[in-house]
């Protein structure tokens, strides 16, 4: 099978996550049918996806005003629209008895040749493949959110996956203006996730142990890897600032760091308290009311303008450039 930037494509599940999958897809260019498990979410799916939409406009993401993709999505509870689709991006919350009973709808319905993937970031890949027929065509896809405006995606294949079904969405991702990450063996939390948990639990440490506040932890972060990480990442970051001294501090330092599998009593004791964040005001921060709503619009602003820039250094930027300085200097060195 032939994936391009015309095949149809489904996402079932239209929650925050989902709707930004299905801007991604429109505006790659792809026919969508958007299916709500839920109804709650047909409320809410259309209003999202066209906020979005506009908003990509509105920051010169795309040329085109919402109206140009909407005429390629379809809303739907009818999983039967999903026969034609060739690849379905499966949405819902992460938990695998939904997720099943979302599979079997499913398979129900699309070609044994179509390709199912499921947006996760917890649960192995391999687990959920045994919950389906045709387990050489299931993968995983592990989006950022807002998926239509950040350039991160891993694609994780299970045991038991066909490695060219990954490399054929490895390939058609370029078209959604993805760097992708094709995680070829499956393993839990996937490649972010361990690098990301892994900062987290230090960061927790730190504050825990009173070696510096919330706030501080935070501006560490945004000053020093915030500060890189757009344009290189951890191994590149290395190279570029001297492979010898890393060597020489991770001796020192790696047997002092945090090695605990338990969850730190700090975000323990926010859950039990039954903080969510922003979402209600209630996190690591004190919010006034409403602030934490302020602080989502301003982040949605932040990801365009982070990826206007972030556009302009792709993951090969140097090495086009090194290309062309060799072309030139061949150029003046050509006998005439």
């Amino acid at each position: 099978m032939i994936l391009t930037k015309e095949t149809p494509v489904a996402v079932v599940g239209l929650g925050l996550m989902g709707c930004s999958i299905v801007t991604c897809m429109l505006l790659a260019g792809h026919p969508v049918v958007a299916v709500a498990p839920v109804s709650v979410d047909l409320l809410h799916a259309e209003n999202r996806i066209k906020t979005h939409l506009q908003k990509s406009f509105d920051n010169e993401l795309v040329q085109h005003e919402p109206e140009h993709y909407l005429k390629n999505l379809q809303i739907t509870e009818d999983y039967a629209l999903l026969k034609d689709c060739k690849l379905v991006i499966e949405c819902t919350l992460e938990n695998i008895e939904i997720k099943e009973a979302v599979f079997k709808k499913i398979e129900a319905v699309i070609s044994p040749e179509a390709l199912l993937t499921s947006n996760t970031s917890a649960i192995p890949i391999s687990t959920l493949q045994k919950l389906v027929k045709h387990q050489e065509r299931f993968l995983g896809l592990h989006w950022a959110e807002p998926a239509h405006t950040t350039r991160f995606l891993e694609i994780i294949c299970g045991d038991n996956t066909d490695i060219k079904n990954g490399e054929y969405l490895y390939e058609l991702s370029h078209h959604w203006q993805k760097e992708p990450i094709l995680v070829r063996k499956d393993i839990a939390g996937f490649i972010c996730n361990r690098l990301m948990y892994a900062m987290y639990r230090e960061a927790i440490s730190l504050v825990e142990n009173g070696y510096a506040t919330v706030e501080d932890v935070d501006r560490s972060c945004r000053n020093n890897a915030g500060y890189f990480m757009t344009f290189v990442g951890i191994f590149r970051w290395m190279d570029l600032t001297g492979v010898p001294a890393y060597h020489a501090v991770m001796q020192q330092l790696l047997p002092t760091l945090n090695n605990s599998t338990d969850v730190p009593e700090l975000i323990d004791k926010i859950v039990r308290e039954g903080g969510k964040g922003v979402a209600n005001d209630h996190g690591f921060y004190d919010y006034e009311p409403g602030e934490g709503k302020l602080w989502t619009e301003t982040f949605n602003k932040f990801t365009y303008e982070v990826r206007e820039l972030a556009m302009r250094y792709p993951h090969d930027v140097v090495r086009q450039k090194y290309i062309e300085q060799k072309a030139s200097q061949a150029s003046e060195e050509a006998p005439q």
